[in-house]
């Protein structure tokens, strides 16, 4: 009985030993809750996957984008969120006993569902197009089935000479282009990006701009502070817009003015800045073959804006002056030969020659400050002034032009008689002189008060003229204008913000 009782006891110290430690062993229990959202839009996302790593259960989220995980054992874990066309989420969370810890998700598109653009249409210029003008309009097209931004860069490479120009566009399809040169061979390509996938190139596109500009008329431009030289033509349309179809000719970085051109040789004539003198250049109608001229003997004399050259010998010569002496050259800068020298000392500053007796020339002179200004001809194979246009009056005289036949000579003449040092003008108006009759007659024009007519010339046909006008005051704004004879007075504004116009 005694032993009976002591293995009894021993059962039931086991027993209990037993117990105590299944109670020591249990595991602590938390929770883990959350919410899941459209990070672009903040709606909540239904029926995404939820899983942790320790592995726990999967639950999947409600309509509004809550999920409940019940009973997670006390650790650190990963919990993870997968929708279909979603990048997976990942968020870290500790689980406490006792505690429901909160997680949420904000989950993006997948960027493996974002299609690239598509490749860029080019539509003008059309490839292998030729004759294009010098300033072009480039246009092209693409699309994106994701609606993202497109933005473009345009490329253009000189096949001549290889200089690529780049332009970042942003978001517009069309671009203008200008100061491309003449006769000359591009090739152009354009670049999309959507920013998310791999930018998408067009194919090369080529074209020709055209090779022969057939502008009539040669004016100045200022740039920067360097007179420019430019072509340009008259918009036949009533309507039009002046500075039509123009073409730089000359650099914006040398100082070019006073043109002269002449349609035997195809050239054209002008002044050059080197080293503080004027000197002549010539090149063709189109900017190329720039050539030097003068050098030992620069043209010189009052103010290099106030100073002319001419062409004579059906373009074998150019005439011009060095302060009271004038010249003739070779185009080719040989054979510099004094002409004549004013016998008064005063400079000449213009010439024109008569189209139908190269001997005949009309000068305009004048003292170091601009004044004491004559106009006449002069028979050079006997140096002797055969009519005098102007002399002995006050004020500045300018522009001087002959008529083919020698009869007649276009000037202009400051009314008011000012003489002042800075040579400014206030009321100067176009006169034409009969030299058959001896009369002078002011063109009617629709000239201002306060504004300036300068720099006149005949038209090809001599049935009107083209000038400079300008405000009186320093600075003014000048443009080129057209206008006729015997009509009814109806300026033409040709060219704005334009100088020194020339006509053949």
């Amino acid at each position: 009985m005694k032993n009976y009782r002591i293995l009894t006891l021993l059962f039931v110290l086991i027993a209990a030993w037993s117990c105590s430690e299944d109670t020591v062993d249990a595991p602590k229990i938390g929770a883990i809750s959350g919410a899941v959202i459209d990070k672009e839009t903040g709606d909540p996302l239904e029926n995404v996957k939820i899983t942790t790593n320790p592995a726990s259960s999967t639950v999947f989220t409600n309509e509004n984008g809550n999920f409940f995980l019940p009973e997670v054992i006390e650790d650190d874990y990963s919990v993870q969120a997968d929708l279909e066309t979603y990048s997976t989420g990942f968020e870290s969370v500790s689980v406490i006993e006792g505690i429901t810890s909160n997680v949420a998700f904000e989950l993006e598109l997948a960027d493996l569902i974002n299609t690239p653009p598509t490749t860029p249409e080019l539509i003008f210029p059309e490839n292998g197009a030729d004759e294009v003008l010098l300033e072009v309009e480039f246009s092209w097209s693409a699309s994106d089935t994701n609606g993202d931004e497109l933005n473009y860069t345009l490329d253009i490479r000189n096949g001549t000479t290889n200089e690529i120009l780049l332009f970042e566009v942003g978001q517009d399809t069309t671009l203008v282009v200008s100061d491309l040169q003449l006769a000359t061979n591009y090739f152009w390509q354009v670049t999309v990006t959507d920013d998310v996938n791999d930018p998408v190139s067009s194919a090369l596109s080529e074209f020709t701009t055209f090779t022969s500009p057939d502008n009539p008329f040669i004016i100045v431009k200022n740039i920067d502070g360097n007179n420019v030289l430019f072509s340009g033509n008259e918009d036949i349309d009533p309507e039009g817009e002046p500075d039509f179809n123009l073409l730089q000719l000359t650099s914006e970085n040398t100082n070019s003015f006073r043109p002269r051109r002449n349609l035997i040789v195809n050239k054209l004539a002008f002044l050059r800045t080197v080293g503080g003198d004027a000197q002549i250049f010539t090149m063709n109608l189109d900017g190329t073959d720039v050539t030097q001229v003068t050098s030992n003997i620069p043209v010189a004399g009052f103010r290099h804006n106030e100073l002319d050259i001419t062409w004579a010998n059906n373009g074998q010569l150019l005439y011009y002056a060095n302060f009271d002496k004038l010249y003739s050259i070779d185009p080719d800068g040989g054979g510099a030969t004094l002409l004549y020298q004013t016998t008064d000392g005063l400079l000449i500053s213009e010439i024109d020659i008569a189209d139908f007796d190269s001997d005949l020339i009309l000068l305009k002179t004048n003292n170091v400050y601009g004044y004491e200004a004559r106009i006449y001809t002069v028979r050079l194979s006997t140096e002797v002034e055969e009519t005098i246009i102007h002399e002995g009056e006050l004020g500045a005289v300018g522009g001087v032009s002959f008529s083919a036949n020698a009869d007649k000579v276009l000037f202009t003449k400051d009314l008011s008689g000012s003489q002042n040092n800075s040579y400014r003008q206030f009321e100067a108006r176009v006169f034409l002189y009969d030299i058959p009759s001896a009369t002078l007659t002011e063109v009617e024009s629709d000239v201002a008060l306060g504004e300036n007519d300068l720099d006149v010339s005949f038209s090809p046909s001599e049935g009107g003229v083209i000038l400079t006008r300008a405000g009186t005051n320093e600075g003014a704004i000048s443009r080129i204008i057209k206008l006729g004879f015997g009509q009814e007075v109806d300026d033409k504004i040709l060219f704005n913000d334009a100088f020194m116009p020339d006509w053949e």
